[in-house]
């Protein structure tokens, strides 16, 4: 019996984590997963339960289970807590202790949304790319860190970018794994024309692929270019492997030439594979309540789920084929409403994806 921890946190979070628990009950009773669910606030969400983003109870639970499916955090509200106690740091907490340190962020252009991205069709479609960003370590958790005055009466703030070898390794093995499932080709982005930190990752990136992936072929770009070229020619690449603060921008950057962020999951894994995942889209405040908020992202979130932890690929399988069935029926929710299109609320969004599942 697998045990899934659902941590709804803040903002549209329930509201798509609602939609996507239905599609698992509709697994369970259909299909068989053996599965049971937990639910624990996080974020916003715990902050009001028990005083902190991460209480301690929910940490408990992320520990016990084999997966766990966040649906966002983050909400105005919470905007004027002290930084330690701020919706994010529940997710950060997470993701640190757990050693989640591997975050696969795919950016997959369906093919009935094609008008919906920004560019020409000619330039995305047929998009498939994986983005594998380190998650654990990099500027966002070095330390020093802070905000102090200077001798001269200024204040100033100031954050540490640094990774360790073993850290380069292992979200190097993760990325060089996944590109031997996929086309075997890894491109590692950096910036090591300027910083000491990058031109190690580039040292012990090129050094893994030499001695350890011989089959996969490797390119390294500065990120720089590489946004410019997510821009110009998107579908050159097929996994890239970069940084936490690198990782963040180039994946939202990847995630729009889809149409829209709210279509797109993501996993966060440690070295067993154990996992969590989410939308890569926010807390959505302005919408919060409304139902109409896409699910479609948390349900592909639920398809990793059963790929990567549950080592259910058949199911995940049928999800995503269920997504697909329901985009081409012509059903679309308000972030991704065209011409022609039925526009529904997420509820309905939710079922269309159940019945599409029981007609396969």
């Amino acid at each position: 019996m697998n045990k899934i921890a659902i941590l709804a946190g803040d903002g549209i979070g329930p509201e798509i984590v609602a939609e996507a628990q239905k599609v698992l009950h509709c697994l369970q009773q259909a299909f068989g997963l053996s599965a049971e669910f937990e639910h624990a606030p996080v974020g916003g969400a715990g902050f009001d339960a028990a005083g902190h983003p991460l209480p301690g109870p929910t940490l408990a639970l992320a520990r016990q289970a084999d997966a766990i499916l966040l649906g966002s955090v983050g909400g105005p509200q919470w905007e004027q807590l002290e930084r330690d106690l701020r919706p994010e740091q529940g997710l950060l907490g997470l993701r640190a202790e757990l050693e989640l340190f591997s975050n696969l962020r795919p950016a997959i252009l369906y093919p009935q949304l094609a008008d919906a991205s920004t560019l020409k069709p000619g330039i995305v479609s047929g998009l498939d790319i994986m983005i594998v960003r380190e998650l654990t370590g990099g500027i966002y958790f070095g330390k020093p860190r802070g905000i102090r005055t200077r001798d001269d009466g200024q204040r100033e703030g100031f954050n540490t970018l640094v990774y360790s070898e073993s850290e380069i390794e292992r979200i190097g093995r993760s990325a060089f794994e996944i590109a031997r499932k996929r086309s075997r080709r890894l491109c590692s982005v950096d910036k090591a024309n300027v910083l000491e930190c990058s031109e190690l990752w580039r040292e012990v990136i090129s050094a893994l692929g030499r001695d350890e992936y011989p089959d996969v072929e490797l390119s390294h770009m500065y990120v720089d270019n590489a946004a410019m070229q997510l821009v110009r020619e998107p579908k050159q690449f097929d996994v890239m492997v970069t940084t936490n603060m690198f990782g963040d921008i180039l994946s939202d950057a990847a995630a729009m030439l889809t149409g829209s962020i709210g279509m797109l999951p993501s996993a966060s894994l440690d070295s067993r594979g154990k996992g969590m995942y989410e939308p890569i889209h926010g807390s959505a405040p302005d919408i919060a309540g409304q139902g109409i908020a896409n699910p479609l992202a948390t349900i592909l979130s639920v398809a990793m789920m059963l790929r990567y932890s549950l080592d259910l690929p058949e199911l995940a399988t049928r999800v995503e084929q269920a997504v697909g069935k329901v985009l081409d029926s012509g059903l679309r929710t308000p972030d991704i409403a065209s011409p022609g299109m039925q526009t529904v609320g997420s509820a309905a969004m939710g079922d269309a994806v159940i019945s599409a599942l029981q007609a396969t």
